[in-house]
């Protein structure tokens, strides 16, 4: 919670200011609403962020079920489904280069799919592939934090390689640090995710093999 605060503090102002002049992602020439449509965005993942936050809280959700069920909504409808859809839009239109389109669409399918697998699960009263689908969702849904932490890394990392590597080129640097970051800002996270529900399912399987012995 205080990382996906403190994340948002950050990133959101620029983009509440309705000046496309402070986007932290250039606008291109070819798609006029880009900086709308990417503020929208941000607004609508950055709720996502802060109700998801709330819904994994083991705490929180026993002591008030009711408003884990109402969260949930926001979470899903307010949150995930919006941000999803103008995300993948944005994905489509990005200045970065086609390795991070790639990256960005199939992102945002991914997101969009395992929410909505995760809202049925629920409305089906099947709560423990619900509890599966929204940890996938929340892997990716905090996946923008780690795609700007390797956004970071790389560039401290290639910088010096622009006059060698990159022939001078920044457009060419910046779009592999984009593509390198946005792959791996989501695929890793969404990877330990996995590792983390195949644990805990070992897990319960050898306490019935034990309790059958």
């Amino acid at each position: 919670m205080v990382v996906a605060v403190a994340f948002i503090a950050f990133s959101l102002p620029p983009y509440l200011s309705l000046d496309p002049a402070r986007s932290r992602v250039p606008a291109p020439d070819f798609f006029p609403p880009h900086f709308v449509m990417l503020s929208l965005h941000v607004v609508f993942g950055s709720i996502a962020m802060i109700t998801c936050c709330l819904q994994i809280w083991p705490w929180f959700r026993a002591r008030y079920p009711r408003a884990h069920r109402l969260i949930g909504r926001v979470y899903v409808f307010g949150g995930c489904l919006p941000a999803g859809v103008l995300g993948l839009v944005v994905g489509v239109a990005t200045p970065y280069g086609p390795v991070t389109r790639a990256s960005d669409v199939t992102l945002a399918l991914l997101w969009l799919g395992v929410t909505v697998a995760g809202w049925r699960m629920a409305r089906q009263r099947r709560f423990v592939d619900h509890r599966r689908w929204m940890i996938r969702s929340f892997a990716l849904t905090m996946s923008i934090i780690t795609n700007r932490l390797y956004s970071v890394l790389f560039v401290i990392l290639l910088e010096p390689q622009l006059e060698t590597t990159f022939h001078g080129d920044v457009e060419l640097m910046v779009a592999t640090v984009s593509g390198l970051a946005t792959w791996l800002g989501w695929v890793l996270p969404l990877l330990v995710a996995e590792w983390w529900l195949e644990r805990g399912d070992a897990a319960k399987r050898r306490a019935r093999a034990r309790r059958t012995a």
